[in-house]
């Protein structure tokens, strides 16, 4: 039985790991001491604060293995995006090119470079150990963070987005981003993403393309990838999809790939989730459930079968679920199908 906790300073080494091993284009987990180490502490720091609305919070989380005290996995929320730093994304539209007198229609798609995501949250961090790709460790990894928001809804935005990895080799090299390389920037997919990750933003400002760019002006090879995911992010999108995520048009300004985004009611595991309070005891092999208790600097998740009556206000837990929760006879916990 895994759990998910919050991070702590001494799981920096493990974080580090995990940052080699997550690769290019993965963003938000540059592989950098500094980085890494402020990511934590920012982290800690955020989970201690007194908030009433979303501002410069990040909650980074791990997977644990209790049994050998393993940290296998990460998974994180941003409360508030682009408050601080500006928060690039491209918007693929289109225009219309007519003449009546010519008989002429055509309409042309178009990236335009905006700011549209400010203030909202955001999915992020997502990377779960080879090693540990079983049984329901992935969708507990990514699916517990809608338990925490419907726990802690003050702490979040309206709307939450996550942004899908996109296309690119095992070399890390992004057909959408070589296009605008030579056109424009330079510097090579890896480089750029690796700044981005910690934080040196600036260059984007300066060289991205001010106006709207033509995308049949770009590559075949560019075009081909616009708003599609990278082969390992094919899972992690069809989950938030049938959560009630959707793309509407945005991409990465790097590699092409979509942003997904939802209405936090619209969420189907924070409109199912329900509140119960605990009683332990043994628990006859049912429905695979996520459970959280309802701490915020000891938050706990985990995932175990469960006998449940919808009508209930009690859930009963196995002693082994309850300590690892850290919650008695009494206690609250939030729970929802997997």
């Amino acid at each position: 039985m895994m759990v998910i906790r919050p991070i702590r300073a001494e799981d920096y080494p493990e974080l580090y790991d995990i940052a080699v091993e997550s690769g290019h284009g993965f963003t938000s987990l540059p592989v950098n001491d500094e980085l890494l180490q402020r990511k934590i502490s920012r982290s800690e720091a955020s989970f201690a604060k007194k908030v009433d609305k979303p501002g410069d919070e990040g909650y980074l989380f791990v997977l644990e293995d209790p049994e050998t005290g393993a940290v296998v996995g990460t998974s994180a929320i941003e409360a508030a995006v682009g408050l601080d730093d500006a928060f690039y994304h491209y918007h693929l539209g289109k225009v219309v090119h007519t003449s009546r007198a010519l008989g002429v229609y055509n309409p042309v798609d178009i990236l335009t470079l905006c700011n549209d995501y400010t203030g909202v949250s955001e999915l992020c961090t997502l990377f779960l150990r080879e090693s540990c790709r079983k049984k329901n460790n992935g969708r507990l990894l990514s699916k517990f963070r809608f338990l925490f928001i419907a726990e802690f809804r003050s702490r979040f935005a309206d709307r939450v987005i996550a942004e899908m990895r996109g296309v690119s080799d095992e070399d890390g090299h992004s057909p959408f981003w070589k296009w605008l390389q030579d056109s424009f920037f330079s510097v090579d997919f890896p480089t750029a993403d690796y700044l981005t990750g910690i934080g040196q933003k600036v260059f984007i400002a300066e060289l991205m393309p001010k106006y709207p760019i033509y995308v049949s002006l770009l590559s075949k090879e560019a075009q081909a990838v616009i708003g599609k995911v990278h082969e390992k992010t094919r899972p992690a999108l069809a989950l938030l999809q049938s959560e009630g995520f959707s793309n509407t048009g945005y991409v990465d300004i790097f590699d092409a790939g979509p942003t997904v985004e939802a209405k936090v009611e619209h969420i189907r595991t924070v409109r199912s989730s329900r509140r119960l309070q605990v009683q332990i005891g043994p628990v006859s092999a049912g429905q695979p459930y996520m459970v959280s208790n309802t701490k915020l600097q000891d938050f706990r998740a985990t995932w175990l079968y469960l006998q449940l009556e919808e009508d209930s206000d009690i859930v009963t837990l196995p002693v082994e679920c309850a300590e690892l929760l850290q919650v008695s006879n009494g206690d609250w916990v939030r729970l929802a199908r997997i």
